[in-house]
């Protein structure tokens, strides 16, 4: 690992488009009272995200059976009816917690034939056999769903058809409609709507192959089985960042969030080397090569406390030792985010970078990079693929750059996240400030190039299965 980072400039120019979404709020119209229960079920509803808008939305269900007979859940399906925030939104979804288990709910999403103001599309949630059947007067337990874009932008939701702010506790809600061996048995739909088959390609679940996937489930940074995963948090000092700066351990935390546990790297200063602190959390063993590599994670543009504009990069990289300067079996790959600029850079600014070489003193880089200069604030899902050709990296499932085959490493890297300050010339204040950036999951598949969908598929196959920890890649 590095002891020290580079000062860089980079001039290469990027396009950044955005896309401004206006939507007048629709208030939520409350359930028919006492909606009646044909074929002998019931829906209800919760929600854990009651804004307008929210990162993701949680509709929370429960079906109740209210018939004489026994119900196969594998015959029942729910539909939850949404509007999207524009033409091109694509949707994921996951099963955060369920009493009948994440692994036996499916969830698929479809587009209405005939958009009313509140929806154009749904979100059906059905069963597998594995989910048994419903007595008479049984019900299903919470299910605690969520879905979100696949960009991970904000969501409105306040003109959501099926969306009730007010619901923080489950009761009967007529606004989400259920299916019994295809004839509607709760619920209605909006304008009417008749059922449509979902309209979600498949999408092929990757072969087996040596993985690591970790969903940061850990009580605190001192938690012995992040040692045993094959983590070290980092307390040593030196570089990159801030002469004088130390790396602290205990500012790696970890907290449920939605129902996943994520972790927190906190950055903090009070303008000096010695008031620095900054967080690294990599893997010990440097053991991953080719194939696919994926986490989710949360930039922010401002500070936890205290005043902004420091120089800091947020990080999602892999890398192995610089044996010698210009020695051409290094190898580097990263994701940086500079919210308030550096290297350079007056203002926020994501680079990827793919590095042969380089020497550090006179410098000198052997590198190719990718950048677009805009606010990447909030949550993301990074993937870089590395094969035998060339270098990919995606930001929310879109292509973000690809870099030749010059680039290609020769020698096997480690894992990283890390977060830390260029230097202390963007902010001179001396009141104390601190930086959070947060990680959601990390993934490696090795020898394989999946796409952003199979990444997301995979991590939520290991989600449903209640997997937070695997590690199948061979050590070197």
């Amino acid at each position: 690992m590095r002891t020290f980072r580079r000062s860089r400039i980079r001039a290469a120019s990027a396009a950044a488009v955005t896309l401004a979404l206006g939507c007048t709020a629709l208030a939520a119209l409350p359930a028919t009272a006492g909606a009646a229960a044909a074929g002998g079920l019931v829906v209800q509803y919760r929600t854990s995200a009651s804004g307008a808008t929210a990162d993701q939305s949680e509709p929370w269900l429960k079906v109740r059976n209210t018939g004489s007979a026994s119900v196969p859940l594998s015959d029942v399906k729910v539909r939850y009816y949404f509007k999207a925030d524009s033409a091109s939104a694509a949707y994921r979804f996951a099963c955060s917690w369920a009493v009948k288990g994440c692994a036996n709910i499916t969830g698929t999403f479809g587009t209405l034939p005939n958009p009313t103001a509140t929806a154009d599309r749904y979100l059906e949630i059905a069963f597998t056999a594995g989910a048994g059947s419903l007595a008479p007067g049984a019900d299903t337990g919470g299910m605690q769903l969520r879905f979100h874009r696949a960009d991970w932008q904000s969501l409105r939701q306040s003109d959501d058809y099926s969306f009730g702010a007010e619901r923080s506790t489950y009761a009967d809600w007529s606004r989400v409609t259920a299916r019994l061996g295809g004839v509607t048995a709760w619920g209605e739909a909006p304008g009417g709507e008749g059922p449509t088959d979902p309209t979600d390609p498949p999408i092929d679940p990757p072969a087996d192959g040596a993985t690591l996937f970790d969903d940061f489930n850990y009580s605190g940074h001192a938690d012995p089985r992040i040692a045993a995963n094959g983590w070290s948090v980092r307390s040593n000092s030196g570089g990159p960042g801030v002469p004088g700066a130390v790396w602290a351990p205990e500012n790696v935390t970890f907290a449920s969030q939605s129902g996943n546990s994520v972790m927190n790297l906190e950055t903090s200063t009070a303008g000096t080397g010695a008031s620095t602190v900054q967080t690294e959390i990599l893997t010990k063993s440097m053991k991953f090569r080719n194939g696919t590599y994926a986490a989710r994670v949360k930039f922010s543009d401002a500070p936890r406390s205290g005043p902004d504009g420091d120089h800091l990069v947020q990080t999602f990289f892999t890398i192995n030792d610089l044996k010698a300067p210009m020695a051409d079996d290094y190898a580097e790959y990263d994701f940086e985010y500079l919210p308030n600029g550096g290297w350079g850079e007056p203002s926020n600014i994501l680079y990827t970078t793919s590095w042969e070489t380089y020497r550090p003193d006179p410098w000198e880089a052997v590198n190719q990079h990718s950048e677009a200069r805009v606010s990447y604030a909030g949550w993301h899902d990074l993937v870089v693929t590395i094969d035998g050709n060339a270098i990919t990296y995606y930001v929310d499932g879109q292509p973000f750059g690809t870099h030749g085959a010059a680039y290609l490493p020769e020698r096997p890297m480690s894992i990283n996240f890390n977060q830390w300050l260029i230097d202390l010339a963007g902010q001179t204040s001396t009141t104390p400030r601190s930086y959070d950036q947060q990680v959601d999951y990390v993934l490696h598949v090795k020898d394989q190039v999946l796409s952003p969908a199979q990444v997301s598929a995979l991590v939520s196959g290991y989600r449903a299965a209640g997997t937070t920890f695997k590690d199948t890649v061979p050590a070197v």
